[in-house]
């Protein structure tokens, strides 16, 4: 992981590139590429602490900033007012998850390993809860068409359901933190401390504050980017946004995975899915309200299909327990079927 710090160039390049007012897809690359490292460096200071408090502490930790880059990302995308870009990044996050990072995984696994095996009953209950989420955010999708006159409906409707959401992503955080991993790859994944908690700390504090100040700058270029390249907002936000803020935990699931331990890597990835749609997505809703753009649990159809489909095949490759090389590579192809497909879509 330490040669994507090399990317840290990109945020003293991003910012001097706003002040100089350089190209916007320059500023728009600058800022992305600068983010990646950042949010690898959450990651690892998120590690450390979690190594001096312990594995309950650990994993509160883990799941409440797994994803802050993204988070921010979309507050500072709120407070602009492209919910589309919201809305498509949310969507976009689980679908790399899903199929891109397990996709990785599992081939390039398979691929050095053979069949790769791991606890079919956590597994199965990741696959339930996944199931769970899609029903979760298909709904107010799906009901807003027959109280779409009422606005206040289908946002009460977004409020109620997203409750539900984090009530039940707190419920599942709770029975995963008493539960003892089967798998002995998961209790080798602790490790002594390497920094200090001050250290650790202030990484934490110092990468937040860089990559909120570089959302700002990445999602103020955003307008003229889609103008420039003739890309779509919906574009960027499902393919190139969540890529941008996971990069770095999508490589440490693919290093796992090519160690053998494919347990450890489907719980990156699929805890990351989760995370997204059962506590990211819903906690948007009520932040976004309290900035004055309301979000609501609304989406178009091509994300609802493109999520329940994705969300059907990672859970039959999950459900029997073990992965070869061969499931890797169905993942990413559906994954690269639907990026092109959304490359292609025109503007609403």
């Amino acid at each position: 992981m330490r040669y994507v710090n090399l990317l840290l160039i990109f945020v003293p390049l991003a910012i001097l590139g706003e002040t100089l007012e350089w190209s916007p897809t320059l500023v728009f690359t600058a800022s992305a590429l600068g983010v990646i490292p950042l949010a690898g460096l959450i990651g690892e200071a998120t590690e450390e602490l979690a190594a001096h408090t312990g594995p309950r502490v650990g994993g509160l930790l883990n799941a409440t900033l797994g994803n802050a880059a993204e988070l921010i990302i979309s507050l500072f995308a709120i407070r602009a007012g492209l919910l589309t870009l919201v809305k498509a990044s949310i969507i976009g996050s689980i679908l790399g998850n899903l199929l891109l990072v397990t996709g990785a995984s599992v081939l390039l696994g398979g691929l050095r390993h053979g069949v790769q095996r791991f606890d079919r009953a956590q597994a199965g209950l990741n696959a339930t809860m996944l199931i769970l989420a899609v029903v979760a955010i298909s709904v107010p999708s799906l009901f807003s068409h027959a109280i779409e006159p009422n606005h206040q409906a289908v946002e009460g409707l977004s409020l109620g359901v997203s409750g539900v959401m984090i009530a039940i992503y707190g419920m599942g955080l709770f029975h995963t933190l008493r539960a003892q991993p089967s798998d002995p790859a998961l209790r080798e994944a602790a490790h002594a401390p390497a920094w200090s908690v001050r250290k650790a700390l202030i990484v934490l504090a110092a990468a937040t504050a860089a990559i909120a100040w570089l959302s700002e700058v990445l999602v103020g270029s955003v307008e003229a980017v889609v103008a420039h390249l003739g890309w779509t907002e919906f574009f960027l936000g499902i393919i190139i946004i969540p890529l941008v803020g996971n990069v770095a935990e999508h490589l440490v699931a693919v290093q796992v995975a090519l160690k053998d331990q494919m347990e450890l890597s489907l719980s990156i990835s699929l805890g990351s899915s989760l995370q997204i749609a059962l506590f990211v997505a819903p906690l948007l809703v009520f932040v976004s309200l309290a900035m004055g753009n309301p979000l609501t649990l609304v989406f178009d159809q091509f994300e609802l299909i493109a999520m329940v489909g994705s969300s059907l095949v990672a859970a039959l490759v999950a459900l029997d327990g073990e992965s070869n090389w061969l499931e890797g590579a169905q993942l990413l192809a559906v994954y690269t079927i639907l990026a092109l497909a959304f490359f292609y879509l025109p503007a609403p």
